[in-house]
């Protein structure tokens, strides 16, 4: 079974230039000397036209997409090396995944900047890999198209914990700055995989306390942190089936059973989620349930609902009596925050965007982070945004290269953003990318207890 636990690369004792823009001289990772050269491709009709692209696959296994706009020079040019979201996808790593960011993030070179993203060497769980995977193609980047004048480090989602992962790892290298100016995190899945992810244990107990079909009573019995036995058949969509059959879910509300719509009830009221985001959730706490726990942590457990009160069920005290409840195994929990949460500190500045209402990322998730960036001592490097959108994967699209702009600004000028500052921006782009600036300069974030049902840790 392979582990979180990762033999550190050579990437970790790389040597870096504080002064800028001059190039970093820095010893390449293994696997960058033996990986082929990037071949080039037509680009996909997302990425204005006149822009030249590549692709490939580096030593390690992992595809990826490279973009440069039209003129892009690397002596005053941007990179943005994109680390993408999910981790939907448990198996082996497709090439096609790498094309997909580069469509939903076009914007990035319509912008006027470099795009590269890996799809990692493989798919399911794994930060510190997916921070290894991104900093091996920055090299095969800088390797084939020179250094750029700056290199931005952009993480999506599940991504942002891997960008915020890798602004630790590879911030300062033997005492000097590493490879990346700044870091631009959006809808991100933030604060380390053990906190991030507790809901859905919680979700998973309470979505069989309501409806007891995840696993029926006539098939195979496991705890519910497993997410689904190693040889388990079930699809998505016998999943979703089962949900609908409990919840109405998939049906318009006049549709549903008196029945179907207290069983929904009182599972997004409990959990506190929304409707429209209960099977995603689901399909998280099973396929990446089952490859967390049983691919990468040998079947150990990292996750606790011990002293969890549950409340919104309707009839709270039969719930919290007879939910299924599970305690962390220590080291298991401890090998998940070792890879994937952060300890806060920060040597470059941080942009964190986030829509208000994400229905998969909650916003909260954004206190948590300040919180722990603050408790390592850098929270003058962190800026947070905020949106007043209902979305996770993309965002109004102005703000984009608003974001950006303001990031490159605090980098190259020291001016450091507001929100306030780059709702500004956002609107003198809105000429360009249309009207779509929904920066909200006020909004501060609940604590994650506000979202998540409190336990003790």
């Amino acid at each position: 079974m392979r582990h979180l636990a990762l033999t550190t690369l050579a990437v970790l004792t790389l040597a870096g230039c504080a002064s800028l823009p001059e190039p970093r001289s820095q010893p390449v990772m293994p696997e960058v000397a033996r990986a082929p050269a990037p071949e080039a491709r037509p680009c996909p009709k997302e990425v204005p036209a006149d822009a030249r692209c590549f692709t490939g696959e580096d030593a390690a296994g992992s595809f990826y997409w490279i973009a440069l706009p039209a003129g892009w020079e690397a002596s005053r040019g941007v990179l943005v090396m994109h680390a993408h979201g999910g981790p939907a996808d448990t198996g082996p790593a497709r090439a096609e995944r790498s094309l997909e960011d580069l469509q939903r993030w076009a914007i990035t070179v319509r912008a006027g900047h470099a795009w590269a993203g890996s799809t990692y060497r493989r798919g399911g769980y794994g930060v510190t890999m997916a921070a290894e995977d991104t900093e091996r193609l920055r090299q095969i980047f800088v390797r084939q198209f020179g250094q750029p004048r700056r290199t931005i480090l952009h993480g999506q989602s599940y991504g942002a914990g891997v960008a915020a992962k890798a602004a630790e790892l590879y911030g300062r290298i033997d005492g000097q700055r590493g490879p990346y100016d700044g870091v631009l995190l959006t809808s991100g899945v933030l604060g380390g995989g053990s906190l991030a992810y507790e809901f859905r244990l919680d979700l998973r107990a309470i979505y069989q306390h309501v409806c007891r079909n995840h696993p029926k009573a006539d098939e195979p019995q496991y705890p519910l942190w497993m997410g689904l036995p190693a040889d388990s058949k079930l699809t998505r969509a016998e999943l979703a089936a089962r949900v609908d059959e409990c919840t109405g879910v998939r049906k318009p509300a006049a549709q549903r059973t008196p029945q179907q719509a207290a069983n929904l009830a009182a599972i997004v009221k409990t959990v506190r989620i929304e409707e429209r985001s209960l099977i995603g959730h689901l399909n998280w706490a099973t396929w990446l349930f089952r490859d967390l726990t049983q691919l990468r942590l040998a079947s150990r457990n990292p996750f606790t609902n011990v002293g969890a009160m549950y409340t919104g069920s309707g009839d709270d005290a039969a719930l919290n009596r007879a939910v299924a409840r599970y305690a962390a195994d220590p080291a298991a929990r401890a090998e998940l925050d070792k890879d994937s949460r952060p300890e806060g500190r920060l040597a470059m500045p941080v942009l964190s965007f986030h829509a208000i209402h994400d229905p998969t990322a909650f916003v909260e998730l954004q206190s948590l982070y300040r919180d722990q960036v603050a408790r390592g001592g850098s929270a003058s490097r962190l800026v947070q945004v905020y949106s007043d959108e209902r979305e996770h994967s993309y965002l109004g699209e102005a703000q984009y290269p608003a974001l950006f702009t303001a990031l490159l600004q605090w980098v190259d000028r020291g001016d450091k953003p507001s929100p306030r500052s780059v709702l500004a921006l956002c609107q003198g782009f809105e000429a360009t990318y249309g009207k779509s600036c929904r920066i909200q300069p006020d909004y501060q974030p609940p604590p994650i207890d506000a979202r998540v049902t409190p336990r003790p840790h």
